[in-house]
């Protein structure tokens, strides 16, 4: 933006002389002119950016395509040219940019292996790794031309190669295989092992960091056990991907985001020892790290030396640890001290977690908008070389969130004008004690975590005659924000006025906002990842009319008690989040003392686990429910593009399934189109890496079912079917000549 005065600087002083004279309307005439000059110039600055594939808009991406004989997917086509569409997610998937930038590289390379995988990696954003099943064939070898490294038989000593042969799919298989005449694309059953198949394996499950996170103690199978993930579950380790050196490089196990296997975990070579752990793997920046201050020795274990780690099967719990060594196990993320030599300043850990998308509380962007005028608080956490009671911390940072709300109180009394707090934790740390948040009238709190970090707020049960939830109330107008945490131990409780004071027209907290947060379904976890307390909500409004927002969230369940006067409906509304009830059986939604919850809720793109009873539905699109939805009152709102079992009794539904497949089958067969017409999981129990993502075996029905084409529930904007159909389509262009390419999901 100019400066507002440019056209006015440019005339003469006499003519700016006589403006001051008559009050300056000569210098508001040319201010106007001025911004209208801006908006010009920045449209013309626009156009020529949008020349360029690096700087053009999302909705130009299509149309330099085009210029270049870029195919476009069908869809595609249909896409808004004004750019109000494809500026979305969808419109960057069927026209991706670098895909499209790639263009000429890709037609000067056609033919080569590594383009495949660039192919892969720039038209669906998967990492892939390329194999030509023709090498793995098991054949005579010729005397003119030997291949000692193919075609043998399998080596029963080498435990490493045999593990590949099923593990991701058989990606990274070495041993030899006799011919399979099918074809690798075939529509009915695909076929791999023969001379034209060239497989591309896509690896869709993403790899999360965790940096310096407290490891949790297993107390019930001893002190010295320790699980990495703070929730005491068992969870792989997985690989951070590092990058390929060259373009034609063909990607290996360390680029991709693949699970660690115990084998490769250990250190290899030829002066390799293998009860120690693999330097490529283990080290600042790299894939797994442990601290323990002050062991095996005083000054020692921050971090703790990769020589004294043991790759080790720890799946009893029982392992013969040498006195200063430490045996980990990167496949159940478990690890154990010497009993008679353990921690005694706690386990600090790093690694890395799969995932397939941004969801819940994690170490990932977030775009985090922030009240105006908003005074900002920072509260730390205790680290393996820091103890924050005995750290002096300036001005507006603080060692406890308590410490923070109270100096706010203060400051309020102090200036009463404040009316917006934020605090931000600034560590991936665990932030225990117990919570009472007690908001004025008008009154804004934004509890967040700070960039790329995933605190974890662990709520303790400290008083045994009352529950020890975090506890929200408010005045009118009153918001709470909860972004960027994960919430161990108990769930949030809001609560409502008293009755007296609802009588005397006492209004309370106006909304709550959960963004990118995760409240344990079932409180705590234990080690194969059950809920410890599958019965417990992890929302309770109690008395409140205050409305519910949730966005890429992952909760248990919600429970409503009805205030006594009941007003109007309170809102509860659900974005690209999953509700979990921990089973089917269980109620998702609904009141502890009614029929249903009084509140009108509203599922946009969401996979709810349990079943729902509402008093009212707004609206619910692209959502997967895998048990009965019952709503009181069906005269308004709207079911579409949903998965809704048989039995459910919704207002009015649109393109709903089984539905469809009923009205389409015959009467003979409509109960086995009901069986066929199901959501099928890869895994129900958070937080395994395939958590509630509809398995490849999964009907098109569902798959495919949304109102974009994309599929149903929480993982709709991933867009993966209109991603393999972009993959598909790449490859058939640029595909080696005699060759059958074809797309293999390794996860």
């Amino acid at each position: 933006m100019s400066a507002p005065d440019r056209l006015y600087d440019l005339l003469p002083a006499i003519y700016r002389m006589r403006d001051a004279d008559a009050g300056y309307p000569l210098r508001d005439l040319l201010r106007v002119l001025g911004a209208q000059a801006d908006v010009l110039e920045q449209d013309i600055a626009r156009l020529y950016d949008n020349w360029f594939i690096e700087t053009c808009d999302d909705w130009v991406v299509p149309y330099i395509g085009d210029l270049l004989g870029y195919a476009l997917l069908p869809e595609a086509a249909t896409l808004d040219p004004q750019g109000t569409t494809c500026a979305g997610t969808l419109g960057r998937v069927l026209a991706p940019r670098a895909d499209v930038a790639g263009t000429i590289d890709a037609r000067r390379r056609k033919g080569t292996l590594s383009l495949l995988e660039d192919l892969l990696r720039n038209a669906a954003g998967w990492p892939a790794r390329a194999v030509e099943f023709q090498r793995l064939l098991g054949r005579m070898q010729h005397l003119d031309h030997p291949h000692p490294s193919r075609g043998g038989t399998a080596d029963l000593r080498s435990p490493g190669a045999l593990q590949l042969l099923g593990w991701e799919q058989g990606a990274f298989d070495t041993c030899a295989h006799s011919p399979d005449l099918r074809r690798l694309a075939s529509p009915r059953r695909r076929g791999r092992h023969h001379i034209p198949n060239v497989g591309v394996f896509t690896f869709r499950l993403r790899s999360y960091p965790v940096t310096t996170t407290p490891a949790y103690c297993v107390e019930e199978r001893g002190p010295h056990c320790f699980s990495f993930s703070v929730l005491g579950n068992d969870t792989p380790l997985f690989q951070r991907p590092v990058a390929e050196p060259v373009p034609t490089h063909i990607a290996e196990e360390d680029n991709l985001p693949v699970p660690l296997r115990r084998y490769r975990f250990a250190e290899r070579g030829p002066s390799a020892r293998w009860d120690e752990v693999s330097d490529a793997l283990y080290g600042d920046g790299r894939s797994v790290q442990i601290f323990a201050p002050d062991w095996p020795a005083k000054g020692q274990g921050v971090p703790v030396p990769r020589e004294t780690l043991i790759p080790a099967d720890l799946s009893g719990w029982r392992y013969p640890i040498p006195r200063g060594r430490v045996a980990v196990d990167p496949e159940r993320g478990r690890m154990m001290f010497p009993a008679g030599h353990r921690p005694k300043r706690g386990v600090w850990v790093s690694y890395q977690y799969g995932f397939a998308a941004n969801l819940g509380g994690g170490e990932y962007a977030r775009v985090t908008p922030e009240p105006d005028g908003a005074t900002r608080y920072i509260v730390h956490v205790a680290l393996p070389a820091r103890d924050p009671a005995t750290v002096v911390w300036p001005p507006g940072h603080f060692a406890s969130i308590a410490a923070a709300l109270d100096a706010w109180k203060q400051a309020r009394t102090a200036t009463p004008g404040l009316r917006a707090l934020v605090i931000e934790l600034a560590e991936s740390g665990v932030y225990e004690g117990r919570l009472d948040l007690q908001l004025d009238a008008g009154e804004a709190i934004q509890l967040r975590a700070a960039e790329r970090t995933r605190p974890v707020l662990r709520l303790l049960d400290v008083r045994a005659s009352q529950p020890d939830a975090l506890s929200v109330g408010g005045g009118a107008g009153s918001r709470l924000v909860l972004d960027g945490l994960l919430i161990v131990g108990r769930g949030i409780e809001v609560h409502g006025p008293e009755e007296d004071e609802e009588r005397s027209g006492h209004e309370d907290l106006c909304e709550l906002l959960i963004r990118h947060c995760t409240l344990v379904p079932g409180w705590a976890l234990h080690c194969d990842c059950d809920p410890k307390r599958p019965g417990e909500p992890s929302i309770t409004l109690d008395g409140t009319r205050a409305s519910l927002r949730v966005e890429h969230s992952i909760l248990g369940a919600i429970a409503v008690t009805s205030p006594v006067h009941r007003g109007e409906t309170p809102a509860v509304q659900l974005c690209d989040s999953i509700l979990d009830a921990t089973g089917p059986e269980r109620v998702a939604l609904g009141a502890p003392d009614e029929a249903v919850a009084y509140v009108e809720a509203s599922f946009l793109r969401c996979t709810v686990i349990g079943e729902v009873q509402a008093h009212g539905l707004a609206l619910a699109e692209d959502s997967i429910f895998a048990s009965p939805l019952r709503v009181l009152r069906r005269q308004a709102g709207c079911v579409r593009f949903c998965f809704v079992p048989r039995g459910s009794r919704t207002p009015q539904r649109f393109h709903c399934q089984p539905d469809l497949a009923w009205a389409a089958a015959g009467v003979s067969q409509r109960e086995r189109e009901v069986l066929r017409v199901l959501p099928r999981f890869r895994s129900t129990r958070y937080p395994s890496p395939n958590y509630l993502r509809l398995a490849d075996t999964c009907c098109d029905e569902i798959g495919r079912g949304a109102s974009d084409g994309s599929a149903m529930g929480v993982y709709h904007d991933l867009f993966e079917p209109q991603r393999e159909a972009n993959a598909a389509a790449r490859l058939q262009e640029c595909v080696p000549a005699g060759s059958d390419a074809g797309v293999i999901h390794a996860n």
